[in-house]
């Protein structure tokens, strides 16, 4: 089982200067990836500048949004902002997009909810053209500087047009913050999708899960109240969600051997608290 961990951007009034040795610690402690959680209207801090913090100071970890809230961004710039994460990394970067829920989360004048589903459509158009070189706002100059690649893109979300854009544009399908009974059918529909659209091969599968190990029931409350505030599903959702936190090494251990059980081989720990020593507590368990 290929395993990552959570970045604590999203952690409730956070410490944003700890993501770097947080990240640091990840890298040296064997995980294979790292992860951001994102909203905007939440007190935390963005994914992009957690992953650009997380880049600069890594040098093998691969970096995944799980899930960038796409449709909240004028497609060029958040182009722009993921190649150069990716440049910085070095080409680490696999970016996780969804359409987003919550109606606080766009913020920006000109990017809301209605007709986010069409207008996230348009803009994957928009990051190949920008990650190709092509100018951008009308003149002749390109966003990006010669070398930028394609980047990777992962899709998560439980409605038919997720999974359609997975299929025609993304490398795979990552999974919500939910028990892996309840994951293994939107899994199934990602394979099937997959095979639909003629892919060949299978779909790169990521779960996710949150972890609380040192104070699991600080854990817990923060991730209700992460889910509880506009979520989709409201509190229910939220119970659901600060439910299955994983906050011994036996539900650790449990969640990595549901997931695999589906036919999964990566799966990703969120932490549900920012103390930096859930990373050793978490690599004592898995490695």
């Amino acid at each position: 089982m290929k395993i990552g961990t959570g970045l604590p951007n999203q952690v409730r009034n956070m410490r944003p200067d700890i993501v770097p040795a947080w990240a640091k610690l990840a890298e040296e402690s064997g995980f294979a990836m790292l992860t951001t959680v994102g909203r905007h209207a939440y007190p935390g801090l963005s994914d992009t500048v957690a992953l650009a913090a997380a880049a600069a100071v890594t040098s093998r970890i691969e970096l995944i949004p799980g899930v960038l809230l796409a449709t909240t961004w004028p497609a060029p710039l958040l182009a722009k902002e993921l190649a150069g994460i990716d440049a910085v990394s070095g080409g680490r970067l696999t970016v996780g997009l969804g359409v987003g829920q919550r109606l606080d989360d766009f913020v920006a004048e000109g990017y809301g909810p209605k007709g986010r589903g069409a207008r996230f459509d348009h803009d994957l158009e928009i990051y190949r053209e920008v990650w190709r070189g092509e100018p951008v706002g009308g003149g002749p100059n390109p966003a990006v500087p010669p070398g930028t690649r394609q980047i990777p893109m992962l899709f998560g979300g439980f409605a038919p047009a997720a999974l359609n854009r997975m299929a025609r544009w993304g490398e795979g399908y990552i999974g919500g913050s939910i028990p892996a009974s309840m994951a293994g059918p939107m899994f199934d529909a990602a394979r099937n999708a997959w095979q639909e659209a003629g892919r060949e091969g299978s779909p790169r599968l990521v779960a996710l899960a949150y972890y609380a190990l040192g104070d699991g029931e600080a854990g817990k409350a923060n991730v209700h109240d992460y889910y509880s505030d506009h979520s989709a599903g409201g509190g229910d959702f939220a119970k659901l969600a600060s439910g299955a936190v994983c906050d011994s090494p036996a539900k650790v251990k449990e969640a990595i051997s549901a997931f695999a059980d589906l036919g999964i081989d990566e799966i990703a720990f969120n932490t549900a608290t920012d103390d930096i020593d859930e990373v050793k507590r978490l690599a004592e368990i898995v490695f």
